[in-house]
């Protein structure tokens, strides 16, 4: 009975490739194109957004996804491109392609990109429907056989390479250490803020192995202002009431910004009794979707497009890094719970305060990173406009550059009244820091 089902799938299989013969072999038109790779990118922000990462897992997991897709291309195209292994740590050799067996190397890049991306969303159930649509492509369109095997099996082993290194990056480890331990009667000290009064998120990540960083602290900002809220003439005091005076006045311009920016992946919303979460894109995944922007504006090709991508996600990736280490060694409490203490127990920032220490500011940070990594592929004065937030109801902003983008969300994080101004501008430094080192460092395209 077994070798008769058998026969009747090894018949049916070979009558489904020799119907696809009679259809049009369109197929590389319908991978080789740089919107494929976006909206396989833009399904991956849903499903983080979905699942509730934070934002500095978010970073992981576009990281690793986009790494093993760019190893394809690089792997398929050595006179064009280089491997980053041998170029990041601990990244191990990947296998070249076998001459004699052709692969089409971009359905082959976006079947590495979801093997990765699946595994570590552990979002396998959620999207085997979308990679089963992408390999029903190939077939409807035309794919040769041989092909379809080879380009599974190359985007495999690619694949393999990249999970192993993703599984020594610490990340397990980190999720079984001590949580942060609150001290309410320290002064200056975070502690957990309204409404949701979430634990400190991720207070380890300066464990996870960076990509380029030589270490967590390469890039180490000055020391936060010291806490002072009973001198006026303090530097301290000043920044509380520039921030709380700013935020209790905004323009409608201002309000428009800190919102543009928000990227809060769960608020949560309250009104008496009744709470229900409401979710955007985070702050990495605002980046992702400026990446695909900016590459669909330049009329990039797919393998430029996948290379920009995977650069923005390694610097986004080690910016959050650097960022973390920097909260969880000053821990500094959040302006919220600052005027909330000793000036207005009734007053609320513009926006949801996240569940991290403040100093410094992990979004200024990351943007930052992005924008000098952006700008070393697609040039500077890159002027774009970022529709990224339409879907949540939010008009889009128009920028001259990345780095403008950049410069506008350190005020878009102290307009929201969850960044002292100071923390931007010092997260900013850095952030640029990450992303020269990135671009410097890195030798990604020839």
């Amino acid at each position: 009975m077994k070798n008769i089902k058998k026969l009747v799938l090894a018949l049916s299989v070979i009558a489904f490739w020799g119907s696809c013969k009679n259809k049009p072999a369109d197929y590389d038109a319908i991978f080789n194109n740089r919107e494929t790779y976006s909206n396989s990118v833009f399904e991956l922000n849903t499903v983080v957004m979905g699942n509730n990462f934070s934002p500095v897992v978010g970073s992981r997991n576009y990281l690793y996804a986009n790494v093993a897709a760019y190893e394809v291309i690089a792997a398929s195209n050595p006179t064009k491109f280089n491997s980053l292994s041998g170029q990041v740590k601990e990244l191990g050799k990947i296998p070249l392609p076998d001459p004699s067996k052709k692969i089409n190397t971009a359905f082959a890049s976006l079947l590495a990109f979801w093997k990765l991306g699946q595994a570590v969303t552990f979002s396998t159930n959620e999207t085997t429907s979308y990679v089963d649509s992408l390999k029903l492509l190939a077939k409807n369109h035309g794919m040769p056989e041989e092909m379809y095997n080879n380009s599974v099996a190359y985007a495999n082993t690619v694949a393999a390479v990249i999970m192993a290194w993703s599984k020594k990056d610490n990340y397990k480890e980190t999720r079984g250490m001590p949580d942060y331990t609150v001290y309410n009667d320290s002064p200056g000290r975070w502690v957990p803020t309204p409404p949701a009064y979430a634990a400190a998120a991720e207070p380890h990540w300066n464990l996870i192995r960076p990509v380029v960083l030589d270490s967590a602290s390469e890039f180490a900002p000055p020391p936060p202002l010291a806490f002072n809220i009973k001198d006026k003439n303090s530097p301290y005091f000043k920044q509380v009431m520039l921030l709380k005076n700013t935020t209790d006045s905004l323009t409608q311009e201002q309000a428009h910004i800190a919102d543009f920016w928000d990227d809060n992946p769960f608020k949560l919303n309250v009104s008496g009794h009744l709470a229900f979460g409401t979710k955007k894109f985070s702050p990495p995944g605002h980046w992702m979707s400026i990446v695909g922007i900016a590459a669909k504006k330049s009329d990039a090709d797919y393998n430029t497009t996948v290379y920009a991508y995977t650069k923005t996600a390694i610097a986004l990736f080690d910016a959050f890094i650097s960022c973390w280490n920097v909260k969880y060694q000053y821990n500094t409490v959040r302006p919220e719970t600052v005027i909330n203490k000793y000036f207005d127990a009734s007053w609320s920032p513009h926006l949801q305060t996240p569940p991290f220490p403040e100093y410094t500011c992990g979004h200024s940070t990351g943007s930052a990173a992005c924008a000098v990594a952006l700008t070393s592929v697609f040039g500077e004065n890159f002027n774009y406009t970022d529709t990224t937030e339409t879907m949540f109801g939010i008009a889009s902003r128009s920028y001259k550059s990345f780095w403008d983008a950049a410069m506008e969300n350190n005020a878009a994080r102290f307009y929201g009244g969850i960044h002292f101004h100071n923390s931007c501008l010092n997260a900013n430094a850095a952030g640029k820091q990450v992303g020269n080192l990135v671009v410097s460092k890195l030798r990604m395209k020839k």
